[in-house]
């Protein structure tokens, strides 16, 4: 007669099967201008400051026991004045998996989560502001790069579009605790002392810590409004070319 298993036994039997850890993903990966990386150097938890990167960029990193990290800086275009871009920066960490579909679920520790929005052009203060972004990744591609000859890691969102491809930096990955970093009763606290630091909380934007990072970055709770003003001339430049560019041709678009 053949034995039969616990319900329960046969439940993590089932979950085992569904949700596994790819061991080709775990390390910490980095788009091209390799500056924006996850870890200690983007946000330090301890005075809840971000760190601005020479670079805008996109980071994850994970481990082969379902841990993951993310760093998001990055520049967003303001079409009615290309010269004016806004400036956002993102971390957040928490647990992944890949289901049995081959696809990818992030679901971060929602209390930890930070963002950074500047919009210089708006006012003299960013917004500094808790973030949780639960992701779906459609699939993932490992390969060597073609053309760098390096390892590449290509994500695919919920809807098959792709993020830009990032390349491995490390491996074991470059991360913080991924353990829950700031407790609701530390929160409580550190809110009471600093206006609920965290929830919404808008900070000048020529504020600067008085800490600084141990390469010489500055540690910083703003986005660089100069920096920003540089990539809205270069979106300009662009733009003028990709319109008068044609014309001189003899092309009518």
């Amino acid at each position: 007669m053949r034995a039969s298993l616990p319900a329960s036994l046969l439940g993590l039997v089932a979950l085992s099967s569904a949700q596994t850890w790819p061991f080709n993903i775990v390390g910490t990966w980095s788009t091209k201008s390799n500056k924006t990386l996850t870890g200690p150097g983007f946000y330090d938890p301890v005075n809840e400051n971000l760190i601005e990167p020479e670079r805008t960029g996109i980071s994850y990193s994970f481990t082969g026991d379902g841990h993951y990290e993310e760093a998001y800086y990055r520049a967003i275009s303001n079409p009615a004045n290309p010269a004016c871009p806004s400036g956002i920066m993102q971390w957040q960490h928490g647990g992944w998996v890949m289901n049995a579909n081959g696809s990818l679920s992030l679901t971060p520790i929602a209390i930890d989560g930070r963002q950074l929005l500047s919009e210089p052009c708006k006012g003299g203060n960013s917004v500094y502001t808790r973030y949780n972004q639960t992701e779906l990744f459609e699939r993932y591609e490992y390969l060597i790069d073609p053309y760098h000859n390096i390892t590449r890691l290509n994500l695919f969102r919920f809807d098959g579009s792709p993020l830009n491809p990032m390349y491995l930096v490390m491996s074991p990955p470059m991360m913080l605790p991924t353990t829950t970093l700031h407790p609701p009763s530390a929160t409580a606290t550190a809110g009471s002392k600093n206006s609920k630091r965290g929830l919404d909380v808008e900070v000048p934007i020529n504020w600067k810590s008085k800490l600084e990072g141990s390469e010489g970055a500055q540690v910083v709770r703003y986005v660089n409004a100069e920096r920003l003003w540089w990539v809205g001339l270069a979106m300009t430049g662009v733009g003028g070319l990709l319109y008068v560019g044609p014309r001189r041709m003899g092309v009518t678009l």
